[in-house]
């Protein structure tokens, strides 16, 4: 299988009632193997919020947008595929063609579309840093406020940025998704 370096999103094919179970599986055993957290990045299971009624009384309810189907954001390896692949109740990868073929990522637009459904940010643009930029958070704690780069980590898509609050200098660790270069 050839390596891609970048991360792409794919959809794993569940047993169906084992979405959850598959997601908590897979990121316990992306913490416990060592160098499988540059690999894995994240594991979501699309959902919505329905309201049904039981017993005479309105309830919120999460109900699964795709049954028996678990997305993930990795960057594609023998050793990822190996991970997700042998995970209980993992049945294979959507675009898969058998025989340890190399799945087809999702498109773009359908991640993002999926994403935007679940209330999550999406960035149209990766964010290009360096130490010493300054940058604009745009979500979270600090939105709003601007920082100083301090450290970037490009395989996590995480950067520490130095802020001023209260009149003291304070870190705070930010996806790239909660910030913007200032133009």
């Amino acid at each position: 299988m050839v390596e891609s370096l970048e991360k792409e999103w794919y959809a794993v094919q569940t047993y169906s009632g084992y979405e959850g179970k598959v997601k908590h599986d897979i990121e316990s055993r992306t913490q416990s193997i060592p160098g499988m957290e540059n690999y894995i990045f994240r594991v979501i299971i699309p959902s919505e919020k329905k309201m049904i009624e039981k017993k005479g009384k309105l309830k919120e309810k999460e109900e699964y947008i795709f049954k028996g189907y678990v997305l993930i954001e990795m960057i594609m390896s023998d050793e990822s595929w190996f991970v997700i692949r042998n995970t209980p109740n993992v049945t294979g990868f959507v675009g898969s063609h058998g025989a340890g073929s190399k799945p087809a990522p999702l498109l773009p637009e359908e991640i993002n579309s999926i994403l935007r459904s679940m209330g999550q940010f999406v960035r149209a643009t990766e964010l290009n840093v360096e130490v010493g930029d300054m940058i604009q958070i745009i979500e979270g704690a600090f939105a709003n406020m601007t920082g100083q780069v301090v450290e970037v980590d490009y395989g996590k898509q995480k950067l520490k940025v130095s802020l001023e609050m209260f009149g003291r200098e304070t870190n705070a660790e930010l996806e790239f998704s909660q910030a913007d270069t200032l133009d």
